[in-house]
């Protein structure tokens, strides 16, 4: 079958889900490379899933702007206290959740002291860490109080979206990851849920009350995040018109620009990208391996090869953009490589194979299923020259994120993105096992002296102080490898030209949802 008919099968079985084919005037369809985590803030790390809940379902008290500042949103406006330990919010009063209920002071009380309790699994809870209680004074004012003076306006508040308390206040916190509302939400924000079909797609309609305060309803009759995880079958569902906005393969990106009914969207990301260690077991428990796979590894013929320049080669974990990002280049060094292995036992035999007391040097990669692992392939060269064999096992989202949280850690490795969230919370996370429901427990990686930098960054008072921390956090962070950090990645995009409104940038691809707007095929 031609990727163009399956991609005329995809689409087919996703406008049904809109109401009846042919698919509705002004219904957006937007291709993700698998099924949508969660709906539920509290408990997700998918990339697009949270841009879903930010920018669609729900409403957050505050949002960036396009040079990254925040600004009021289902907050209409915000005071601090002469002492700076008590930040006021001043509700929008006209914001309602999807069922009808008014959101109130109540909810933002709930959000975030569900989000603070290490229970609930929030992977940004160290971001909340400073938060001593949140008080509902009245419908329309909140009061979040620290337990010392804040030095700047807490940037979680720009990203966790408000949940409805009517609805998940009888939820154990424990319990999060598995409410029912997760597959079923009500939120209060420009699109409301419709429908969902478990790995195929999840349906949105525009919520036609949602109030001028706040941008008013958006341009969109409705958004589609259909499930489409073939590189080829999203190329010729964007020629065919059958989806609209759709990642592409980075190899794929000259077709798109040689198409006129396309255009090709290339922009900044905060997504970094690394290969996970379990540094509890052998070989990975060795801090010489660990250097010696990452000097194995040439980041540029991956940003090259399996990214088409889409991207910048990581010597760690935080983006060039980012001001206190450590930008000290990787190094690409098989002959150290070779040494490190050396010197930690593994010699080479005849057959040019590492192995050590007998045992050859083999381990298991685990990445989320897709039709294109050329990243994954490349890794595999570089170390079978090495006389390594890493073998790749793919799993769909789910499972996959089921072993990486699992404890005790039982993988080999695993390769896998971070969001930045324009901050470390979600690296920070990667090392913070020891809270209870971790949602990104990955690495369970703990050393005194990274421990002791993580803290002083999460108390550093002033920007100066904590960029200082964060440097060296990063310092600690390349010393040790407990995370092998392979590229900084750039997004791309197809979008077709029907779409109008659409700008992607450092904030994700559905920052200006609201204001998209799709033509008639025949409109100029």
């Amino acid at each position: 079958m031609s990727a163009v008919r399956r991609a005329s099968i995809v689409a087919a079985a996703v406008v049904a889900g809109c109401g009846a084919p042919p698919r509705a005037p002004g219904v957006a369809v937007y291709a993700s490379g698998t099924d949508l985590e969660s709906a539920n803030p509290l408990v997700t790390i998918h990339p697009l899933s949270r841009q879903v809940q930010r920018y669609a379902l729900y409403t957050t008290l505050a949002r960036y702007d396009s040079t990254l500042a925040p600004v009021p949103y289902a907050a209409r406006a915000w005071d601090w206290s002469r002492d700076r330990r008590t930040l006021r919010f001043h509700l929008v009063t006209a914001l309602r959740w999807h069922d009808g209920r008014p959101t109130t002071a109540r909810d933002v009380a709930f959000t975030l002291l569900a989000a603070r309790d290490p229970a609930t699994g929030y992977p940004r809870a160290g971001d909340l860490a400073a938060v001593d209680t949140v008080i509902a004074v009245n419908d329309s004012t909140a009061d979040v109080r620290f337990i010392a003076p804040q030095p700047a306006f807490p940037l979680v508040f720009c990203e966790l979206p408000i949940l409805p308390e009517h609805l998940l206040a009888a939820v154990a916190r424990r319990d999060m990851r598995r409410a029912p509302f997760n597959d079923h939400p009500v939120g209060n924000g420009p699109f409301r849920f419709v429908s969902r079909v478990p790995n195929q797609r999840w349906v949105f309609a525009r919520n036609d009350a949602f109030p001028a305060a706040l941008g008013g309803p958006p341009k969109l009759a409705g958004l589609v995040i259909a499930v489409v995880d073939e590189a080829t079958t999203k190329f010729a569902g964007l020629a065919s018109g059958e989806l609209d906005v759709a990642g592409v393969s980075p190899s794929m990106a000259p077709l798109v620009r040689r198409d006129p009914t396309l255009r090709l969207v290339d922009y900044p990301v905060l997504f970094e990208t690394g290969i996970v260690l379990n540094t509890h077991r052998p070989p990975f428990n060795d801090v010489r391996v660990r250097r010696a796979l990452s000097l194995a590894i040439d980041r540029s013929r991956i940003v090259r090869v399996a990214l088409a320049g889409f991207g910048t080669p990581a010597g760690g974990p935080v983006a060039p953009e980012v001001p206190y990002a450590d930008t000290t280049p990787p190094v690409f060094a098989p002959a150290r490589a070779d040494s490190l292995l050396d010197a930690a036992g593994w010699r080479r035999t005849a057959d040019g194979r590492r192995t050590r007391g007998g045992r050859s040097f083999e381990f298991t990669l685990l990445t989320v299923g897709t039709a294109d692992n050329a990243l994954e392939q490349l890794v595999q060269a570089d170390l079978a020259a090495r006389g390594i064999t890493m073998r790749i096992r793919q799993l769909e989202l789910g499972a996959f994120l089921t072993e990486a949280r699992a404890r005790p850690k039982q993988f080999d490795a695993l390769v896998t993105g971070v969001s930045g969230d324009l901050s470390l919370a979600y690296l920070r996370a990667m090392f913070e096992s020891r809270q209870a429901g971790g949602a990104l427990d990955y690495a369970d990686f703990h050393e005194p002296e990274l421990d002791r930098d993580f803290a002083r960054a999460t108390d550093a008072r002033g920007d100066a102080d904590r960029a200082a921390a964060w440097r060296d956090v990063q310092t600690e962070l390349r010393r040790e490898e407990p995370v092998v950090w392979l590229y900084h990645a750039r997004g791309v995009q197809g979008v077709t030209r029907r779409l109008h409104g659409v700008t992607m940038d450092l904030r994700g691809e559905l920052a200006t949802l609201a204001r998209w707007r799709l033509v008639p095929r025949d409109s100029r």
